[in-house]
């Protein structure tokens, strides 16, 4: 509160100084890509608006102009920056339905590999055009951040996240991480249902959070895989998101549908930037289909129809909402059961947050040793760091789960 206090003063300090250079400067100097010599040609083509335009740079179309739907299917190309109806349906999912960052074109967006290859965009983009930085990713995270920023090139430092004695959030830690860093770092945070510990900032903290990271000049990327799947509401699940863009920062977004739409298979995903206007938008945007093009030329278009269909049509939105809801109340429930059953053994351990962390993943702090017992003695499977998917368990189940790490921890 003190920071977001001074920082809403009536002058200048240092740190505001700093923020606004580097917010001023992070894409001032990309240029626009030059057009692909292939795909450009369809781009071209497609934004003609001569009635007599021909495209002689295809890939195999009928005699009438139209692709061919073999009887063993075909799918044509999308473009290099993927669906646009679904880029812009995934933009106001998270940047809000009537955001003025989309009517004024400022968010750079393109389809990507869900939310792995949505990272990896991001990650070579930040190497290509900020080489002389770092990322600052969270401990714990998701293992495969890690891998993410390293094969991009990207030097990786980290920063305080969980609390092991609270089993909760090191807040102090954190501030005190995002205040030493050097001015203009770039910062990884998980927008909702904190992978893989389930631990949240509060509103109040991520407004001191924005604060600090604003003041130093720093760059946030939010990874966002779990949008509806934490609290079974898209708008809450997008708090974190919204405060920042309401505290004026120009942001990354990484987008998944993996768990929120259960298209894991699909691959479906968005990564957005927001720039400071709609020309430097065109510009970071051509540079993200230029990076694209040789790591999978073109997203894939089946996944993205789902998602662009599901959101672009309100009854089929609203049954969604309805089905994501009972997706995140049936993991809230769990939580509960969980805690109740445990304490109800007579377990002498605090099992509180079970229920105050979020999202998928309860990190309950247990030992590798207490786990490796659990799958040698009980037959129960998690990674050993002691995270359990929430949604492994059900009303048939959770009881022998609850009972066998009562005798596990005991």
């Amino acid at each position: 509160m003190a920071i977001r206090n001074m920082l809403n003063g009536q002058f200048l300090n240092r740190s505001s100084v700093i923020g606004a250079r580097f917010m001023s400067s992070w894409f001032r100097n990309i240029e626009p890509a030059p057009k692909d010599p292939i795909l450009g040609v369809t781009e071209a083509f497609l934004a003609d608006q001569s009635p007599n335009k021909v495209n002689v740079g295809v890939v195999f179309w009928d005699d009438v102009g139209n692709p061919v739907l073999l009887p063993c299917f075909f799918w044509e190309y999308l473009p290099m920056g993927g669906s646009i109806h679904m880029v812009e349906e995934s933009l106001k999912l998270a940047y809000g339905e009537n955001s003025d960052l989309i009517k004024d074109k400022r968010i750079a967006a393109v389809q990507a590999l869900s939310g792995t290859g949505a990272c990896r965009l991001f990650a070579a983009f930040q190497q290509r055009f900020h080489p002389n930085t770092q990322i600052y990713i969270p401990v714990p995270t998701w293992a495969n951040h890690h891998n993410i920023w390293r094969d991009a090139g990207v030097p990786i430092k980290t920063f305080r996240y969980y609390h092991p004695e609270s089993k909760g959030l090191d807040f102090s830690g954190l501030m005190d991480d995002i205040k030493n860093a050097p001015d203009g770092s770039f910062f990884l945070l998980h927008a909702c249902a904190h992978n893989p510990t389930g631990v949240d900032p509060s509103e109040e903290q991520w407004r001191d959070i924005s604060s600090q990271i604003k003041a130093k000049g720093h760059f946030p990327l939010f990874d966002m895989a779990y949008q509806g799947f934490a609290s079974g509401s898209p708008e809450r699940d997008a708090r974190a998101i919204r405060i920042f863009l309401d505290d004026g920062h120009l942001i990354g977004l990484a987008q998944s549908y993996a768990k929120n739409m259960g298209l894991y298979g699909q691959r479906v995903g968005c990564l957005s930037v927001l720039c400071e206007d709609v020309k430097q938008a065109v510009a970071v945007k051509s540079q993200l289909q230029l990076i694209a093009r040789p790591m999978y030329s073109n997203p894939p278009l089946h996944g993205a129809l789902v998602v662009s269909t599901v959101l672009g049509d309100p009854d089929l939105k609203k049954l969604w909402l309805q089905e994501v809801k009972v997706m995140a109340d049936r993991i809230i429930g769990m939580r509960t059961t969980l805690r109740e059953n445990l304490e109800n053994l007579g377990s002498s351990l605090p099992w509180q947050h079970i229920t105050n962390q979020i999202g998928m993943f309860c990190y309950s702090g247990m030992t590798p040793e207490q786990v490796d017992r659990l799958t040698s003695d009980f037959h129960i499977y998690m990674t050993r760091n002691g995270r359990i998917s929430m949604a492994g368990l059900n009303t048939g189940n959770v009881g022998y789960v609850a009972n066998a790490i009562y005798e596990v921890t005991k």
